[in-house]
This record gives C-alpha cells, structure tokens and sequence, in this order.
C-alpha cells in the first residue's frame, strides 16, 4: 500500500455510508425512520436482540419504540427510568456502552440472560432522544469498525428522529387552531371529506354537531377579548374531554365550535350530543384571574346520507338547525 492510498476508507464501506445516509433522509415518517436503524442494526451485528428505545419527553421515561429478536412482544409495555439499566444510564449520560461477556456489569438486566451489550446513544442537536441497544452480540462482532459503523449510525438516526419530528410540528401547525388548540377549520374540511367518502363507500353513518356559544360577546365586552380568548380555550378543551375517543373536535372561526362522530348515526348523535351539553353547561370555568364563568350552546345536528352526501350539505344543515335554536331560545339541540 503506497502512502497515497494508507488511511484512505475502502469504496465498499463508503458505499454502505451512503446508503445508510440515504435511507434515513429519504422518509420524514418516524415510523419509517425507526424500522430503517433497525433494519441497519439487524445487517450489521449478529446478536440475539436489537432494540431502540425513545425518551418520552413528559414523563423522562424511555419505551420500546421498535425491536427485533425473540423478545419484543414482552418489551412493549415496559418503561425505563432515566439513569436506570442500559438504555437509562446511556441516555442520561449521552455516552456509549460496551460491556462484553467477559464483565460483569450491575446495569446488566440478569433476569433477561443479558450476557453482554452494545448501546449508544441517539444524539442530535436538540439533545439526546433515545437509546439504540444490542444484546448479546456476537463476539467477534464487537470490533472497532463494527462500533464505528453504529456511532455513524446512531448520529445519522438522532438527526433523521429530529428533522421527523421537526415536519410533523410543522404539519401540526397548519391544521391546529391557536386559541383553543382544537384542529381548525381547514382540516375539518379534509377529514369530513375522507370520512363522507368511507360512509359513501362502506353505507356507514357519519354525524356531525355544530355547536355556537350563546351570547358569548357579553363575555368579551363585560371582562374583556383576554378573559374571552381563555375562555374559548378552555371551553375547547373540556368539549375534547366530554367527547368520545372516535370523535374528533374543531374550532370553525370565532365561538363556533364542531363535533365529528364517524360511524354515528342521528339518534345516536343526539344522544351524546345532548350528554356533551348538559355536562358542558354545568361545568365551572375558573379564569386565571379567579373569575368564575359558565358557558350556554346551541347545537345543530346533521347526518349523512339523511342530510345529504356532501361537505357543503353536511356543515349547511347543522349550521341551519343550529340558527333554529337560536331562535327558540337557545341552550337546545336541534337534529333532523
């Protein structure tokens, strides 16, 4: 080997570099994302279990995000402390850890046959947001080559996780109201277009509520838009709390607010509707400011196919029953 060509990193092993590089760039899906360093993982060490752990930010604790090898039915539902085990320590130190067959390490998890382990951690500029860790690799896979391979793997992985997670908030902005925090009325369009499509398609019921605070403008003038936007924020939130898992909520513009119920028909629309608003209009509102208030709301009801089979139609009829009960008083639901 002439000097020219001493240090120089062969062609295959630049190819491989690239090819990983692609990979995890070519998806800002985190699922992808994810089964791609797996994928890596599994190709480049021999061992008995691959797993990658990521830190779940609210609670500090690390889950099983993704493994392969005999254990990963059991590993789903496990949590793991910051600072307890492998993944804990490694995450809460930012440091790689390699402990071969030889030694005998406290962090080994004994119970699970833990004779040995690979486990680096995954991170990127915005701080370390998991762990990848191998288990009982082989013994001659525990080269210097082998544990730079996965150091360029996990610094790969830590900035496709964060350029993943940087699009979703994105996304998540363009479809969600800032007041109340609901999703707005841009997305409303697009999923009760999807869903009109599926209740077309599979002859399914789906309902919608559309819901207008009464007098609500007595609230802005009497404590002023501050108290109003957080009580628009508030009211929001508890129509999440009282809605049922499947129904999605929205905010259409100003004290307007609409109830999504796939699979829903009329009468079991106007049930839960009117289960929403009896418990909405007892619940007690406390400001920041210690200012006690209560909200009133007229609900519309309308279904498809009863009320017709487009979006137009859908958001048009409830709107208009919604207008009726204003009418007649307020603090009522009126469907077909």
């Amino acid at each position: 080997m002439t000097t020219e060509t001493q240090g120089r990193i062969p062609l295959a092993d630049l190819l491989v570099f690239h090819q990983l590089a692609r990979s995890l760039t070519s998806s800002f899906d985190l699922d992808t994302i994810l089964r791609t360093i797996l994928e890596h993982m599994e190709r480049t060490v021999e061992a008995e279990l691959w797993t990658l752990l990521m830190l779940d930010e609210q609670t500090q604790e690390l889950y099983y995000a993704i493994a392969a090898g005999g254990e990963q039915e059991a590993l789903r539902d496990l949590r793991v402390k910051m600072g307890e085990g492998v993944a804990g320590w490694v995450v809460q130190h930012g440091e790689t850890l390699i402990v071969p067959e030889a030694e005998d390490d406290p962090r080994l998890d004994k119970s699970r046959k833990v004779r040995s382990v690979i486990a680096l951690p995954l991170r990127g500029r915005k701080g370390t947001h998991g762990a990848i860790e191998i288990f009982n690799p082989r013994a001659d896979q525990m080269t210097d080559y082998t544990i730079a391979f996965l150091h360029i793997l996990a610094d790969h992985a830590a900035i496709a996780i964060e350029n993943a997670r940087d699009v979703a908030r994105i996304q998540q902005l363009t479809i969600t109201d800032d007041t109340t925090g609901l999703f707005n009325v841009r997305h409303l369009y697009d999923v009760l277009g999807r869903e009109l499509e599926r209740s077309s398609r599979n002859k399914l019921p789906v309902s919608l509520a559309f819901l207008d605070l009464d007098r609500f403008k007595q609230v802005n003038d009497a404590h002023g838009h501050l108290i109003g936007s957080e009580l628009l924020a508030r009211t929001g939130k508890r129509l999440q709390e009282l809605s049922r898992a499947q129904d999605l909520c929205f905010r259409y513009g100003g004290d307007e607010f609409v109830l999504l119920m796939p699979e829903t028909d009329a009468i079991a629309a106007l049930a839960q509707a009117g289960k929403l608003l009896k418990e909405l209009m007892e619940t007690r509102f406390v400001m920041k400011n210690g200012l006690e208030l209560r909200v009133c709301a007229s609900i519309g009801l309308a279904s498809a196919p009863d009320d017709g089979a487009t979006l137009h139609a859908i958001i048009g009829a409830a709107d208009a029953r919604m207008y009726v009960v204003k009418s007649n008083g307020r603090g009522q639901i009126k469907g077909a």
